[in-house]
């Protein structure tokens, strides 16, 4: 099993909604990372505007806009994004493209979702 996949443990006591096993020091760096990233409104905002767009990139001048900040400071929030694996892009003559990272979202939701035991 890689580190990557993070099983949850269903139990038969409704409260009872632990990980099968708890995290390793690099995954938990790596997810921490990535948390901390999203700790953010102004990134947690443009990673949401990101996501909106699945299976589609969105311009770096569709973002911008949507913030009253400046271009060098959405250029941060996305640098700290794409530097936590969220997010990642690529340059088309003066605009930069960015998209999601499926996986990497995935990892952090897996962390925070929690499965109940059906009640017998």
């Amino acid at each position: 099993m890689s580190k990557q996949d993070l099983p949850l443990l269903a139990s038969t006591d409704c409260c009872d909604n632990t990980l099968a096993a708890p995290l390793g020091v690099e995954a938990a760096v790596q997810l921490a990372g990535a948390f901390k990233a999203l700790a953010d409104p102004v990134r947690l905002r443009l990673l949401s505007l990101i996501v909106s767009r699945p299976g589609e990139q969105i311009c770096v001048c569709e973002l911008t806009p949507q913030f009253e900040l400046s271009q060098p400071t959405i250029s941060h929030h996305l640098k700290v994004l794409r530097e936590a694996g969220l997010i990642d892009c690529e340059r088309r003559g003066t605009w930069v493209y960015y998209w999601a990272i499926p996986t990497a979202l995935h990892r952090l939701s897996d962390v925070l979702t929690v499965t109940t035991a059906s009640p017998a």
